[in-house]
């Protein structure tokens, strides 16, 4: 496994609302994005994305260290919120850009029931309705290093081992998501 470090010129690219969501996962009002995610975060919506490379790889980052929650985690490809209004396939393309400078491709939901709730070192509360999306990268990647501060290209199988002996090393998300990821793994034939 090679380990990229993204170097220290770009610029962030902040989401501006998330869409809040009432217990039943529906709509009901949206909040500034940087605001929302204290130790009282409500419900809202996001999205989680595994991306995978020609070769079957899936691409793991470990997130800046100024990300105020989790900075400094390996984590899964990338996740966001979508704008309100916002598409969850438009939104998961435009983060890939955002965040990886990524084009991707092939974007589907593996996961669309996907719900958590994780407080980091810091106090700060992630509590998300967070669809679990896979797609394909077309071309080399640019990662923004506000965002990424290293990534991976690993086998599928290799992420899922290293998950269930060393949990502590990735975010709690990727924990939570590993099943399903498997299980796609299983339906794709993505397991060499």
């Amino acid at each position: 496994m090679a380990v990229h470090r993204t170097s220290p010129e770009g610029s962030a690219h902040p989401e501006g609302r998330v869409v809040l969501l009432n217990e039943s996962g529906q709509a009901i009002g949206t909040a500034d994005k940087e605001g929302v995610h204290n130790r009282a975060t409500p419900l809202h919506l996001a999205f989680s994305c595994y991306l995978f490379d020609a070769d079957g790889n899936v691409l793991i980052t470990r997130r800046a260290l100024g990300k105020r929650s989790w900075p400094g985690v390996w984590t899964n490809s990338f996740c966001g919120h979508p704008e309100p209004g916002e598409d969850l396939t438009s939104a998961v393309e435009r983060r890939a850009l955002q965040e990886l400078g990524a084009q991707i491709r092939d974007v589907r939901v593996v996961d669309p029931d996907f719900r958590y709730r994780a407080v980091d070192a810091g106090g700060i509360v992630e509590n998300e309705v967070c669809p679990v999306h896979r797609a394909t990268v077309i071309g080399p990647l640019s990662p923004n290093p506000d965002e990424v501060m290293q990534w991976a290209w690993v086998a599928p199988e290799a992420l899922l081992r290293s998950a269930e002996l060393t949990p502590f090393a990735f975010s709690p998300w990727m924990i939570l998501q590993a099943p399903a990821l498997a299980r796609m793994m299983e339906t794709e034939g993505q397991a060499r």
